[in-house]
C-alpha cells in the first residue's frame, strides 16, 4: 500500500474522511433483492470493490490489500419517515458523520427508495444510491471510476482488472470534450468495467510474519533512502526558489487568516448537513472559461454576501481545490491541494473571474513542476512506523495562525449520463468533501452528462442556515453565468 493510502487509513480513525458518491436515478420498482443480488453480481467484477486492508503489527510496514468477497451488510436500504428530499437530506447529514472501516470492508452502498420531489425527477419517484467508501481506496477520481463500473451494465472481464479510468479533467473542473482530457464513451466503458489493480489472496497467518519480517529488513533500507532523498528534497526547494525569484516559476500562494467559518469546537463537528444545487450544464458553462472557475467566482460572490449579513465581513476569502495530479503507478491517491485566492476585493464580476482563473493556472503549474514531487519522493520512502507516528501525532484539532482556504471546491466531471440501477436510468449525480477542525464548509462540484450538481456540506454550529447560504450560492452562480454570456462576443 502506498503510504499516501495508508495516510489516509490513518486519518480515518482520527477524524470522517470517508468519500460519499450520491447518485440519483428513477426508482422502478424493482424489489430490494433484486437490486442487492445485483450489486453483489456487479461488485464482484470490479477488482477494488472485492478488497480489504491487512494491517501488520505495530505497522512493521504499510497495510495491504488482501481479497474480500461482497457482504449483506454492504447494500442498506434505509427506510425514512417520509419519503420525501427533505427527509432524504436529513438522513444524507447523519450518513456524512458515519466511518467504514477498511480493515473489515472499505465500502458500503446505501439506498433510499421511492423519494419524492428529487431535482429534475418532476413527480416521478427517485432511488437515490449513496457509495460509501473509505478514502484508502480511491481519491475522487478513481472513485468516480469504481462507481461507474458498479452502475454500467456490462459483460464480466477478467479477473485481473484494469488500470483505473482516467477522470474526464486532468485538471479540476477543466470539462472540455473533443480534447485529449476527454476520453470517449467507448474508453470509459472499456476503463470503468473493472476497476483496481490485481490483489493478493488473503493472507494466512504464516504470510502475516513473512511480511512483517519483511518489513523489519526492509526499514533500514527505507530511513538511508529517506535520508538521502530529503538532501535531494532541500535541494530542491532551494532551485524551486531560485526559479521562483526569477520568475520562471509562479510563487506558492499566500495563506488566509481563518474566519468565523474556520473555528473548531473541543467537541469537534457538531452535526452534518447537507445541500444539492443542480444546474443543466449550459447554465454554468460560459465561454472561455471552465465549471470550476465559474463555480468558484460563485462561491466568492455569495460567501461573501452570508458572511457580510452574519455580521462577519471580511477582506480576503480563499478556496481550497484539490487538482487531480498524472496518473501514477501506485497511489490510489494522487492529488494535490492548491490554496486559490477569491478576490472578493474585486467589485467587478468578470475581472474577479479573470482573476481568480489566473491565480488557479499559477497555482496548477507550481503544483505540476517536477522540483515540487521531491517531497513526495521523502513520503515514497518512509518507513511505515515514522509516518504513522507523525499521522498520529498531527495537530488536527488546532487551527493554524494561516490556512490554504476557507472553503473546499472539489470538482470532478463523472462522465456521460449512460448509467443505470435497478432498470432506472440515471439523472444527476453529488459528492460531499469531508470536514474538519478547518473546514467547516465544503463544497462539491460534480458533472454527469447534461447535469452539473454544486453539493454543499457544513457544520451548523458554524454555518447556522445552510438552506439561506445555497440560495445565496445559486443567485451568484445565475449571476457570474448571466454577466460572463452578456460579456461574450456573438458569434
Amino acid at each position: 500500500m502506498a503510504p499516501q493510502d495508508a495516510t489516509m487509513y490513518w486519518l480515518s480513525e482520527r477524524t470522517r474522511n470517508d468519500l460519499f458518491l450520491l447518485y440519483c436515478f428513477a426508482d422502478r420498482g424493482l424489489p430490494t433483492e433484486e437490486l442487492r443480488a445485483a450489486v453483489a453480481e456487479r461488485s464482484a467484477r470490479i477488482a477494488d470493490l472485492r478488497v480489504r486492508l491487512r494491517e501488520l503489527p505495530v505497522d512493521l510496514d504499510y497495510p495491504r490489500w488482501t481479497r474480500c468477497e461482497f457482504g449483506a451488510e454492504q447494500f442498506m436500504e434505509h427506510e425514512l419517515p417520509d419519503r420525501d428530499w427533505s427527509c432524504l437530506l436529513e438522513a444524507l447529514g447523519d450518513l456524512l458523520g458515519t466511518g467504514v472501516d477498511a480493515a473489515v470492508h472499505p465500502w458500503r452502498l446505501h439506498v433510499f427508495r421511492a423519494i419524492q420531489d428529487a431535482p429534475g425527477l418532476e413527480g416521478e419517484p427517485a432511488l437515490v444510491a449513496v457509495l460509501q467508501m473509505s478514502h484508502a481506496l480511491a481519491d475522487g477520481r478513481r472513485a468516480a471510476a469504481i462507481a461507474r463500473a458498479l452502475f454500467t451494465e456490462a459483460p464480466p472481464v477478467s479477473d485481473g482488472g484494469v488500470q483505473a479510468a482516467d477522470e474526464c479533467a486532468s485538471a479540476p473542473g477543466s470539462w472540455r470534450r473533443g480534447s485529449a482530457w476527454w476520453p470517449s464513451t467507448r474508453d470509459f466503458a472499456a476503463r470503468g468495467r473493472a476497476i483496481g489493480e490485481a490483489v493478493p489472496s488473503s493472507l494466512s497467518s504464516a504470510g502475516v510474519l513473512v511480511n512483517s519480517a519483511i518489513g523489519v529488513l526492509r526499514a533500514p533500507v527505507r530511513i538511508a533512502v529517506t535520508a538521502m532523498r530529503g538532501y535531494q528534497a532541500f535541494r530542491a526547494q532551494q532551485r524551486l526558489a531560485d526559479l521562483t525569484a526569477s520568475g520562471e516559476v509562479p510563487p506558492p500562494a499566500d495563506g488566509f487568516l481563518p474566519t468565523v467559518l474556520n473555528r473548531s469546537s473541543p467537541q469537534g463537528i457538531s452535526r452534518h448537513e447537507a445541500r444539492m444545487l443542480v444546474f443543466p450544464s449550459a447554465d454554468v458553462r460560459v465561454p472561455g472559461r471552465t465549471v470550476t472557475v465559474v463555480v468558484l467566482t460563485a462561491v466568492s460572490l455569495a460567501l461573501a454576501r452570508y458572511l457580510a449579513e452574519r455580521g462577519e465581513p471580511v477582506e480576503r476569502l480563499g478556496a481550497q481545490v484539490p487538482m487531480a495530479l498524472p496518473e501514477a503507478a501506485r497511489p490510489r491517491n494522487n492529488y494535490r491541494s492548491l490554496g486559490v485566492d477569491l478576490f472578493v476585493d474585486e467589485p467587478d464580476p468578470r475581472l474577479r473571474a479573470d482573476k481568480i482563473a489566473a491565480a488557479l493556472a499559477d497555482r496548477r503549474v507550481r503544483a505540476l513542476h517536477p522540483l515540487l514531487a521531491a517531497q513526495d519522493r521523502v513520503t515514497a520512502a518512509m518507513p511505515a512506523p515514522l509516518l504513522r507516528r507523525d499521522v498520529d501525532r498531527y495537530p488536527l484539532d488546532t487551527v493554524p495562525d494561516s490556512i490554504a482556504g476557507h472553503t473546499v471546491v472539489s470538482s470532478v466531471d463523472r462522465g456521460p449520463a449512460d448509467l443505470s440501477f435497478g432498470g432506472g436510468a440515471v439523472r444527476f449525480t453529488a459528492g460531499f468533501p469531508a470536514l474538519g477542525s478547518v473546514m467547516h464548509l465544503t463544497h462539491g462540484v460534480h458533472g454527469l452528462g447534461d447535469t452539473v450538481t454544486i453539493s454543499l456540506h457544513a457544520d451548523p454550529a458554524v454555518l447556522p442556515d445552510l438552506d439561506a447560504y445555497a440560495a445565496h450560492l445559486g443567485a451568484a452562480l445565475r449571476e457570474a453565468h448571466r454577466t460572463r454570456v452578456e460579456a461574450s462576443p456573438s458569434v
